[in-house]
């Protein structure tokens, strides 16, 4: 499965490559550097960030929003946890590149991911967000106002957990049910295995 893509307006979502590394890593960066949304503290190098792209994509989807051939965005799943009995539930990940949040991106990453999810018979996706108990330059709760918009409830608070900037963080849960849950569960697929039909059919289109 290469270059798939969503075509909305000007802005194209489509399947990330390990070529997109640099690009997405600078994407990356500032959040690490000057948010507590992520709670790691160093940038990692290219090569690093390259492979994290390379593992993801074995399974799970990892798309890229773009225009005009500029990477706006890039939204991705994971394993829950990892122990097999999780299977069926993926966490999420999304980030925006500064000044490019408030133009609908985040809602159609996540819409793509729904529908991919979905194909993949995974029934759960999961959101670990950091939460400020007062918000600051670092941290607000937007992203959990976000998910709660797309569908996300709250499950779980872990109470300062997090510390970075020489503060403490709080950490939730949100999760979304995407599917029903049967005595016997079909097996996931893995995304490189979707059947493309399956993928036109839910709206994405091909790139050339």
């Amino acid at each position: 499965m290469k270059e798939e893509t969503v075509k909305h307006d000007l802005i194209q979502i489509r399947t990330a490559s390990s070529e997109d590394a640099r690009e997405l890593l600078e994407i990356y960066k500032p959040y690490v550097e000057k948010t507590a949304i992520t709670f790691e503290y160093d940038v990692p190098n290219l090569q690093e960030f390259k492979a994290r792209i390379e593992k993801t994509l074995k399974k799970y989807p990892y798309l890229v929003a773009e225009k005009d051939g500029e990477l706006l965005g890039y939204v991705y799943t994971g394993p829950f946890v990892g122990r097999a009995a999780y299977g069926w539930a993926a966490e999420m990940s999304v980030y925006l590149r500064e000044g490019s949040q408030r133009m609908g991106l985040g809602r159609r990453l996540y819409e793509a991911i729904d529908v991919i999810s979905k194909a993949q018979n995974i029934l759960n996706l999961n959101a670990c967000i950091g939460s400020p108990e007062t918000e600051d330059e670092y941290l607000t709760r937007n992203s959990i106002q976000f998910h709660s918009h797309m569908g996300y409830k709250m499950v779980g608070e872990f109470y300062k957990c997090g510390y970075k900037f020489g503060r403490w963080y709080n950490m939730v849960w949100m999760e979304k049910i995407i599917g029903e849950h049967p005595a016997e569960p079909m097996a996931v697929i893995p995304f490189p295995e979707l059947d493309r039909k399956v993928l036109e059919n839910a709206g994405l289109w091909f790139g050339q």
